[in-house]
């Protein structure tokens, strides 16, 4: 019985033919892996996109994604915590991510699109770091998501610390809106920022994320500062609060320590600016 046997030099270009298949195949998995399509259904998801450089993965927003300016070239799927289907069955997006859902409902809706759901909740500063980890791995942004992250636990850290030297915490009221009168209780994301920035929420009274107060409450709590979340149509934010009856007792109007003019979303969500929105309500805490 004869032995036969491919010589050595024919079998090279054989094994180089199987290995370039192989590693053709495996790149196109990495590059499926590391470069899907995402919809955000969240601006705080849309702006950490954009803030580890993964915005190019975005073919789907919401309306409510107004963070980068680049945000607005993404095409709309919906209203925050409103998808509409058809818009996401179009995109044929590889994840959906969302932080909560209008109807949950919606969420077995997208999986009966075969499309994977992904939901990141960010409750306090303190989950913001993590959030950000997250997407970087289902992105491919690693590198980017890990240096961010660390900045913003560096710079929460150093809240903290400056925190543990504050002699004296003021009172800050938040009016989120003013018809009907709403603030953030103690679970909310506001109360964390308004303490890392150095005060004390009067809505920690309530255990509650946001709900809905009256003004003797207000009155009642006498906060020492008080800042407006909304742009109001007729007279400024804070010359309106200022001129409301019954409201001259509280110490925040009598020191004229009311203010207006925020960008909103700096204060109300959770993403890669909350230094920035930190800093500014402790500027406001600090302001003689």
């Amino acid at each position: 019985m004869r032995n036969y046997r491919i010589p050595a030099l024919l079998l090279i270009p054989c094994l180089l033919f199987i290995g370039g298949c192989r590693k053709a195949e495996t790149g196109a998995e990495r590059r499926h892996e590391i470069r899907p399509r995402i919809v955000s259904l969240a601006p705080s998801v849309t702006e950490m996109m954009f803030a580890i450089g993964a915005g190019e993965h975005l073919v789907g927003r919401t309306t409510a994604c107004d963070w980068p300016a680049e945000a607005a070239k993404v095409p709309v799927a919906g209203a925050f915590g409103r998808p509409s289907m058809e818009m996401l069955a179009s995109m044929h997006p590889d994840i959906v991510i969302d932080v909560d859902l209008e109807e949950e409902r919606n969420s077995s809706k997208i999986k009966d699109l075969n499309i994977r759901t992904e939901r990141i909740v960010c409750k306090n500063p303190d989950d913001i770091p993590g959030a950000i980890r997250t997407l970087g791995k289902l992105t491919g942004h690693q590198r980017k998501a890990d240096s961010l992250a660390g900045v913003i636990e560096n710079g929460l850290a150093g809240f903290r610390k400056k925190n543990l030297l504050r002699a004296e915490k003021p009172l800050v009221y938040l009016e989120i809106w003013d018809d009907p009168f709403w603030t953030g209780g103690k679970d909310s994301y506001t109360s964390a920022l308004i303490a890392y920035a150095g005060g004390r929420n009067i809505g920690d009274a309530v255990r509650k994320e946001y709900f809905e107060i009256s003004q003797e409450w207000v009155i009642e709590q006498n906060p020492d500062i008080i800042a407006c979340m909304y742009m109001s149509k007729e007279t400024p934010a804070a010359a309106g609060v200022m001129q409301r009856t019954g409201w001259h007792h509280i110490s925040a109007v009598r020191h004229k320590k009311v203010f207006d003019g925020f960008d909103n979303s700096l204060f109300l969500r959770p993403g890669p600016r909350v230094l920035e929105g930190i800093t500014q309500m402790e500027r406001l805490i600090e302001k003689k």
